[in-house]
């Protein structure tokens, strides 16, 4: 690779650099030219390197250094630049350092990438060659040809359009892979398959609308690589858990980017936030700050390996030559370290007010709120969060554990944070395959789970409410599959978890037998119905509306193909169109109805007085539950929410009214007859909501139980029933 551009009047404008300024980070335009500036705290020397159209290469050194940041202004350089970084320091990776100027390395803040990481051993800072690995020996081949690009950005006029601001309480998460929810969809043209356009396409949009959904939770959109295990196995990373630029969104999912237009992802993914902001919905992306594509010891130098290993990352403390690894992926974020703590942050608030987009959902949150070793509320990451006036006012997600000693936290992140609740997950779960689950754990995953987030004042809202995710069975196959089918990983079916707490009902994989489909279909009408019914925040998988499988795969971030794929031929099916059907309806019923979208906990006393209770349990005698009855398990279970005595107030301190309900779910293998309370609960019952009914779920709208009398419950249903205290007549 040569030292000198193609064209030589650039080159002598690039030998005289002015000095610039430290701040901010990254590369910045001006109109008179480019500011570039690194923070690098340990290192010698940096060199900016930048190409030309034909890959040749021009070295600028960084003469400036101010508070470690090393900076220099280039007049003349243009939006669309591809650049990069040389650092030069010791190389004595048994202390820790890892510096190499003969790896390229990726600047933090780059805006945007471009090029393919390609798997050769240039890539690796130590001496690497075949299966072998030295990685106390430095190697000083060229990685410039193997890795990406940075590439300078100058203003992009897109306006995301207002924010919808939905409420927590109001919120309906969608959670979606860009490329995989539209590489089938019918009416999306080809050419935008899988990219920011393509989610923006009117039809995709039109299907969220319909569907009722406030916010898409997107899998990782930040650029990523593969890991070289993957490429060794000619596969791929689908899910983006491997992100190695903060600021940049992937390039691969641009349309615009794939027809060659430099720089377009960032234009492109605006453009996918204005279309969704337009049509109500949120933007909220899947982060993972935790770890970096840079892996172990033995990964590829792409970034801040490069740059201050000793820095951006934690050190096992007995031996610097190894990674403190929380994540299980080889590395952990050294976010104790101020400088790396910025650049998260700086990253955050680059996507929230550059970007448009409305919230976070934080992989492996745990290894960000680590102090030195254990999990910190008091964290420098949590306080930062909590003090910023940018982020403070976006929805924050955490995914409240990491792979570590104490990681596990969920319930215990502070207010501001609403959590993935996997106790909600197994729960639910577990009753509906028949676990006998204890009551009183069911009990208070449908109510919100107090127990987990009332104590600290959060609300019920802090419960982000999940049957299903990517990593995991879909919901069908969690009635499809008692095992994990993930041999087209090369793992040996090995990787995923085995914790699936599924049921196959007799039959392993998809079945020609209608009485076992029929029973599958009902459960997942059952779990559907509980997902969106229950108190806190829903969060529905892509695809689980209409029966989307993986054909058992509960772990594929490596299934770049049609089995990560969403099908959308499934909605010709009449089964699974049913199903989008009641999805819709159970969503737009949540948002008719406060009592089903609680903004207080219940407390199981009248709100108001002389009103009922604004929650009761109810035993199948019609009976309200006895302190007794807490602690033993059961298969039937019923639950009145009162509409008279909801306990949140409307924006202007008016009390807020709503119809009651009476939700009886029943998971057992036999006939359970239920007796309905009668006064001062209700008069009369009319049927909402029934899972027996596969065809049309309101089809008994119109079938109206007494009070006081008997209701057999088929085995495995669930019945919501709206409750009238006034005499009822059929006319």
């Amino acid at each position: 690779m040569s030292d000198q551009a193609g064209d030589p009047y650039r080159a002598e404008q690039w030998d005289r650099p002015w000095p610039g300024s430290w701040h901010p980070l990254g590369a910045h335009h001006d109109g008179q030219g480019v500011n570039f500036a690194l923070w690098a705290a340990g290192a010698e020397a940096v060199e900016l390197c930048l190409f030309d159209d034909s890959g040749d290469e021009h070295r600028v050194p960084l003469a400036e250094s101010t508070f470690h940041i090393w900076h220099s202004h280039l007049p003349g350089i243009q939006p669309g630049q591809r650049y990069g970084f040389r650092v030069h320091g010791p190389w004595d990776p048994a202390r820790g350092r890892r510096w190499n100027a003969d790896k390229l390395l990726l600047d933090p803040y780059a805006r945007a990438l471009e090029g393919d990481f390609v798997l050769d051993d240039a890539v690796y800072a130590h001496a690497k060659h075949g299966s072998t690995a030295n990685s106390h020996a430095r190697d000083d081949r060229d990685s410039a040809p193997h890795v990406p690009h940075g590439i300078v950005i100058g203003q992009v006029d897109v306006d995301t359009g207002l924010r919808p601001h939905t409420p927590w309480a109001e919120t309906i998460i969608y959670e979606l892979h860009l490329r995989g929810f539209t590489m089938r969809h019918p009416a999306v043209p080809e050419e935008l398959r899988g990219t920011y356009a393509g989610l923006a396409h009117p039809a995709v949009i039109d299907h969220l609308v319909h569907l009722g959904v406030t916010a898409v939770e997107l899998l990782p959109i930040h650029h990523f690589v593969s890991e070289p295990h993957l490429l060794e196995r000619g596969l791929s990373n689908y899910w983006g858990y491997n992100s190695i630029a903060y600021f940049a969104p992937h390039a691969p999912y641009s349309a615009a980017a794939r027809r060659g237009e430099r720089g377009a992802q960032v234009r492109e993914f605006k453009e996918m936030v204005a279309a969704l902001h337009a049509a109500g919905i949120e933007v909220i992306l899947d982060v993972v700050y935790n770890h970096t594509a840079e892996g172990g010891g033995d990964g590829p130098t792409l970034c801040f390996r490069g740059i201050d290993n000793e820095s951006y990352y934690r050190l096992d403390e007995k031996n610097p030559s190894r990674y403190a690894d929380y994540t299980g992926c080889g590395n952990t974020l050294n976010v104790v370290q101020p400088h790396v703590l910025q650049l998260i942050t700086d990253s955050l608030r680059y996507w929230v007010t550059e970007m448009g987009v409305d919230g976070f959902r934080f992989d492996l949150a745990s290894a960000l709120a680590r102090s030195f070793h254990d999990v910190d509320k008091l964290s420098a990451f949590l306080t930062v969060i909590a003090q910023d006036p940018v982020l403070q006012q976006v929805k924050l997600i955490a995914e409240p554990w990491d792979v570590g000693e104490g990681g596990y936290q969920v319930g215990e992140f502070p207010p501001l944070w609403t959590e993935w609740n996997d106790k909600f997950r197994d729960t639910v779960r577990d009753f509906w395959r028949g676990a006998r689950t204890d009551v009183r754990d069911l009990a208070y995953r449908l109510s919100g789970s107090s127990d987990l987030y009332q104590d600290d004042g959060r609300r019920p809202y802090a419960s982000i409410n999940f049957v299903t995710a990517h990593d995991g069975f879909t919901m069908r196959d969690l009635v499809t599959y008692n095992h994990k089918h993930n041999e087209a990983h090369g793992e040996n079916n090995r990787d995923g978890t085995n914790d699936n707490r599924s049921s196959n009902y007799g039959v392993e994989g998809e079945s020609d037998d209608e009485a076992v489909n029929q029973l599958r279909r009902r459960q997942i009408r059952n779990l559907m119905t509980t997902l969106v019914l229950s108190t806190g925040v829903p969060m529905i998988t892509a695809g689980d509306e209409f029966g989307r499988t993986q054909g058992g795969d509960n772990n594929a971030y490596c299934m770049d193909n049609e089995v990560g794929w969403v099908d959308w031929s499934l909605l010709d099916k009449g089964e699974w169109s049913s199903l989008l059907d009641l999805t819709r309806r159970l969503i737009h019923l949540r948002k008719r109805h406060p009592v089903l979208r609680q903004r207080v906990f219940f407390s199981g006393q009248p709100a108001h007085p002389g009103g009922l209770q604004d929650i009761a349990w109810f035993r199948p005698d019609g009976e309200e539950m006895t302190d007794g009855d807490w602690f033993a398990p059961a298969s039937g279970l019923g639950v009145y929410l009162s509409g008279q005595d909801i306990r949140g107030r409307g924006p202007h301190g008016e009390r807020i009214t709503d119809d009651s309900f009476l939700l009886l779910v029943h998971a057992g293998t036999e006939e359970l007859p239920f007796v309905l309370p009668g006064d001062p609960w209700a008069r009369w019952y009319h049927t909402v909501i029934d899972t027996t009914l596969e065809g049309d779920p309101g089809a008994r709208d119109n079938v109206t139980f007494g009070g006081g009398l008997e209701v057999d419950l088929a085995p495995r249903s669930l019945l919501l029933l709206r409750a009238d205290p006034e005499s009822w007549s059929a006319t």
